[in-house]
């Protein structure tokens, strides 16, 4: 069989919150990470940044709104808006009002992807 599927109302909620759904486990990808965050209104993900793992990230927001803090500036979320950002930056999303709901897909920009030992 050279395919997968995986309904995200089917996947277990993970994270703090309950807000991360582990997409590329349940499919098995291997080329690139990417998973499926359901954040309820005004809510602030987690801070961070890829320099260790070296990934690109690109943010896709599928429902609501919000924005992305990019090492303090802030870039505004909204259905259908995509943000790419370099391993570099700090990140944080936050919902807005409504909740957002989006996806993130990343993968280094140099050497081949390797999924964290938490998902």
């Amino acid at each position: 069989m050279g395919y997968d599927v995986a309904d995200v109302s089917e996947l277990e909620p993970r994270g703090p919150g309950g807000v991360v759904r582990m997409v590329r486990k349940a499919l098995g990808a291997r080329a690139f990470g990417f998973n499926y965050f359901d954040f309820p209104p005004n809510h602030t993900g987690h801070e961070h940044d890829e320099r260790e793992s070296g990934h690109e990230e690109v943010f896709f927001c599928v429902r609501g709104s919000g924005l992305m803090r990019i090492d303090g500036e802030e870039v505004e979320l909204r259905e259908g808006r995509f943000v790419r950002i370099d391993p570099e930056p700090s990140r944080v999303p936050v919902s807005g009002p409504d909740g957002m709901v989006f996806l993130v897909i990343g993968a280094p920009l140099e050497g081949k992807y390797e999924p964290p030992s938490w998902g």
